[in-house]
C-alpha cells in the first residue's frame, strides 16, 4: 500500500510540471556516467535522456565483479525552483543480486522512489542531493544522496558523491559525467 501511496504522489506532483508551456530547467538531463565506488569498490554506468522538457529516462547499473549488481531504469521529472535550482524526483525498478538478502540466480525485483535537488553555486558548480525509498522483495529502507559537481567544461563534469544506505551501504562515489 505504501508503495502505491508513494507513486502516486510522485506522478500527481508531476503533473503540473508536465502541462507548464514554458517552464525550462536549469541542468541538462541528457549525458552518459561512468562512477566508481569506495569502500566497498564497485564500479558503474549511468544514463539518462530528455524524453519532455520536464521529463526523462534514466537507467544505471553497479556492480562489484562478484556475481553481483544493482541495475535500475525509470523515469524521472525535474523542474524548476528558480534560476538556479531543480527539483527532481524518479520512480525506478530496481533488480538486485548479492550475497546477502538478494541471492538468487536473476536476482530480487523492487522498486525506488526518491526526490531531490539540484542547485548551481557557481557557474561551474553544482551540489544536490536525494532523499528516496527502497523496496525490494519486502526488504524496505530509506536511502539518500549528497554530491558536488565540477563542470570542466559545457560536454564533462566530474564530482564527488556519497550514497547512505543503499545496496552496497554507505559509499563515496568518484563520478565522470558526458553531456550529450
Amino acid at each position: 500500500m505504501r508503495k502505491t501511496l508513494l507513486a502516486t504522489g510522485l506522478i500527481l506532483a508531476s503533473i503540473p510540471a508536465a502541462h507548464a508551456e514554458s517552464t525550462m530547467s536549469n541542468f541538462s538531463y541528457d549525458y552518459a556516467e561512468a562512477r566508481i565506488g569506495i569502500s566497498p569498490l564497485t564500479y558503474g554506468a549511468g544514463f539518462s535522456k530528455s524524453i519532455h522538457p520536464n521529463a526523462h529516462i534514466i537507467a544505471s547499473i553497479d556492480t562489484e565483479f562478484d556475481s553481483d549488481w544493482d541495475a535500475a531504469i525509470g523515469v524521472g521529472f525535474h523542474a524548476p525552483v528558480n534560476n538556479w535550482a531543480d527539483i527532481t524526483g524518479e520512480l525506478k525498478a530496481r533488480n538486485v543480486k548479492d550475497r546477502g538478502c538478494f541471492d538468487s540466480s536473476a536476482g530480487k525485483l523492487g522498486m525506488e522512489v526518491n526526490l531531490g535537488i539540484r542547485q548551481w553555486l557557481g557557474p561551474q558548480f553544482e551540489v544536490g542531493g536525494q532523499i528516496g525509498h527502497l523496496n525490494i522483495d519486502d526488504h524496505e529502507k530509506t536511502i539518500g544522496n549528497v554530491y558536488g559537481r565540477f563542470h570542466a567544461t559545457e560536454l564533462f563534469s566530474i564530482g564527488v558523491a556519497g550514497r547512505f544506505n543503499d545496496i552496497y551501504g554507505d559509499q563515496m562515489m568518484i563520478t565522470t559525467r558526458f553531456k550529450f
